[in-house]
């Protein structure tokens, strides 16, 4: 059992981080704190936060997509509205505009014999992700879509603009 506190400070902690760049935490506290105290189960366990809807394999290498906050966060924002633990929600659900939906696992299959070089190589071998730049501060990001506030400026998604393509990761 976590102590409340911990996840009280992590909530707080987290709220704010969120907040401030561009991203919400659901606004459910005590459903979002459910989730808050299986990240610090699993940090206990794992020694990093796991997703807590997932299940990790105790391999930090593998599990590095997965650990929160995840790799599939922002395409699951852009197309569900929500991460697929729900921890993050999108500013239509946060207003009530849009009700939650079930999220699908994007999480693919890791062979075993890539285990150890973690999901993210896979990813890499598959192709490139365009990069996008912000174009007031100049943040760079390599991901399908731009963020939808810049975590350095907080300018909005429509000031990005596609710069090129990199590798994934």
């Amino acid at each position: 059992m976590i102590d409340e506190k911990r996840i009280d400070d992590v909530y707080r902690r987290l709220y704010e981080e969120a907040e401030a760049s561009g991203y919400h935490l659901n606004p459910e506290v005590t459903f979002t704190k459910s989730l808050i105290e299986g990240l610090l189960t699993n940090e206990d366990r794992y020694g990093y936060w796991s997703c807590p809807c997932r299940i990790a394999e105790g391999d930090k290498a593998y599990d590095l997509d997965i650990i929160c906050p995840c790799d599939y966060r922002d395409p699951d924002l852009d197309e569900y509205g929500a991460c697929y633990c729900a921890l993050y929600v999108s500013q239509e659900i946060l207003e009530g505009k849009q009700q939650a939906q079930p999220v699908p696992e994007r999480r693919p299959d890791v062979p075993p014999q890539l285990a150890k070089q973690g999901a993210a190589s896979v990813a890499a071998e598959e192709g490139s992700v365009p990069v996008w730049r912000c174009r007031v501060c100049g943040y760079l990001c390599a991901r399908e879509n731009p963020p939808g506030v810049c975590p350095v400026c907080k300018a909005k998604k429509d000031r990005f603009e596609r710069f090129g393509f990199g590798r994934a990761s």
